[in-house]
């Protein structure tokens, strides 16, 4: 009897999904169609339908590629030796996620999908809890170490670190050609006035 291997195939679904961002980013999820995510994936239509019934499914899978990503940065941010470089790492990478050439027409994608299904308004909603509840746990390393004193729960903290770092999606795409990372350098030094770091200011 054939058995699957659970590993092989939630690699062989990531790579689908990783192949049907461009086709997302670019035509829209109602234009992108399955024979066209098959043929960026190199594989068969039939075979496509061995990972994922839909296009849709395709879809919503790019809410699990990227919590596993999320929850694999903040696992290593934990084990960090220096909480504050822990929490600036997280900073880089959000900021290298926005510069990514897919991600403005991707998030337009996702906020219309979400305005009008309520399951992927409930994907983008849990997406921001995780990300919330990861930089608070920072947050909260950064506070007990005596390196900040915000002068407010680590909870509401760490949304003033997600409103300064929602800008590098939120300008990406009206401002594709900002000064990225003149950019970087400002969110890190706003992080740190938001959260009173008693360290040197971050340099350019």
């Amino acid at each position: 009897m054939r058995t699957v291997d659970p590993e092989r195939h939630r690699e062989r679904r990531m790579a689908i999904v990783g192949a049907a961002l461009d086709l997302f980013a670019t035509r829209g999820l109602e234009r992108t169609t399955t024979a066209e995510i098959a043929r960026a994936a190199g594989i068969s239509s039939g075979a496509l339908f061995h990972y994922f019934p839909s296009k849709r499914a395709v879809f919503l899978a790019m809410f699990e590629a990227d919590r596993e990503e999320w929850d694999e940065a903040f696992a290593a941010a934990r084990e960090h030796p220096d909480p504050w470089a822990a929490l600036l790492g997280v900073v880089d990478r959000l900021a290298a996620e926005a510069e990514h050439p897919l991600m403005a027409g991707l998030l337009v994608e996702v906020l219309a999908q979400a305005h009008r299904d309520p399951e992927v308004a409930g994907l983008v909603a849990e997406t921001d809890r995780r990300m919330l509840a990861g930089i608070t746990g920072l947050v909260e390393r950064v506070c007990a170490a005596g390196l900040a004193d915000p002068g407010a729960p680590p909870a509401t903290a760490a949304r003033w670190v997600l409103t300064v770092t929602d800008g590098f999606m939120t300008r990406g795409y009206p401002e594709p050609d900002r000064d990225r990372p003149a950019e970087l350098l400002a969110a890190k030094r706003l992080v740190a006035r938001a959260l009173r770091y008693t360290g040197e200011e971050p340099a350019g």
